[in-house]
């Protein structure tokens, strides 16, 4: 029996779907949380980031600092065997200079990301008695059918046939289907031979922007339209951008042409296997379910 926090969000509903053979008790807000009879334990419940900043971080820590201590407190103290709680690669760094790895020193910058540490601190304080797992899981940016995030901005972008006009700029970023990340749970649960511990969730092969703006204009039959515009000329207008209030400024053309390449190796050689779903093919699942 599976216990679960967070199953209204875009991760526990395709959760609930994809174990719905098994039997799982969802967490109720406001409820304490009784695990009597739960084996798994999966804590999804968690504030995601505040694209507009009107957050402060107290907010952040109510959910994804103090909801995840009790929870985990509340699996200790139970029978149940496995506990999966979902990080994020934002709580070690915001940029990445090579690829992210988990032996990286943390140094969060978002209300997000440290509260996310802080919740990661905090169960990696606490032993682990005999006979129970912890896994501690670090995605990257999560895709799938019904996921409304940049890349439906992207994909939008361009069915209107508007060019890309960042072409010059060559960058890889690392994404995580999220056909990918029910396999890995799956494989958490059932084997015992996993080692508890701390797990960067990437599929196999970054992308770049590039290729990104390629797969999609393939899912819509149509050529990519990239403009080559030189890095100076766009590096001047992002720099116009930070005090005319103009919709790309530096930080958004950092996010957007940026690099940010995730490790998967040490979660790939722990369970052996290959993930079943291929860069290309789960974004390409992702933007058909856009049309």
């Amino acid at each position: 029996m599976i216990f679960l926090t967070g199953s209204t969000g875009f991760i526990g509903s395709t959760l609930l779907s994809y174990f719905k053979y098994a039997k799982i008790i969802q967490a109720q807000r406001g409820l304490d949380f009784n695990l009597d009879k739960a084996l798994i334990v999966i804590n999804l419940a968690g504030k995601s980031h505040d694209l507009k900043k009107n957050s402060n971080l107290q907010e952040y820590l109510k959910v994804n600092t103090e909801l995840t201590k009790k929870v985990f407190d509340a699996f200790l103290a139970s029978d149940a065997e496995v506990f999966i709680t979902l990080s994020s690669v934002k709580a070690v760094a915001d940029e990445v200079q090579g690829d992210l790895t988990e032996e990286q020193e943390p140094n969060p910058i978002t209300h997000y990301g440290k509260s996310k540490l802080l919740a990661e601190k905090y169960i990696l304080s606490k032993e682990i008695p005999a006979g129970k797992r912890v896994y501690i899981l670090r995605p990257c940016m999560i895709h799938g059918p019904g996921n409304k995030g940049n890349l439906n901005l992207l994909y939008s972008l361009v069915s209107k046939r508007i060019p890309w006009p960042m072409g010059a700029f060559e960058n890889k970023r690392s994404f995580c289907s999220i056909d990918n990340l029910m396999f890995i749970f799956k494989e958490l649960i059932e084997r015992e031979d996993i080692p508890s511990g701390v797990y960067n969730v990437a599929d196999d092969e970054p992308l770049s922007t590039n290729d990104l703006i390629g797969v999609l204009a393939e899912t819509q039959h149509r050529k990519p339209l990239i403009w080559n515009i030189p890095k100076p000329i766009v590096q001047f207008v992002a720099k116009l951008g930070n005090t005319l209030k103009l919709p790309l400024n530096e930080e958004r053309l950092q996010k957007l042409t940026g690099s940010y390449v995730v490790s998967n190796k040490k979660l790939m050689n722990a369970i052996g296997k290959p993930l079943p779903v291929s860069s290309k093919a789960g974004l390409i699942k992702t933007f058909q379910s856009f049309q």
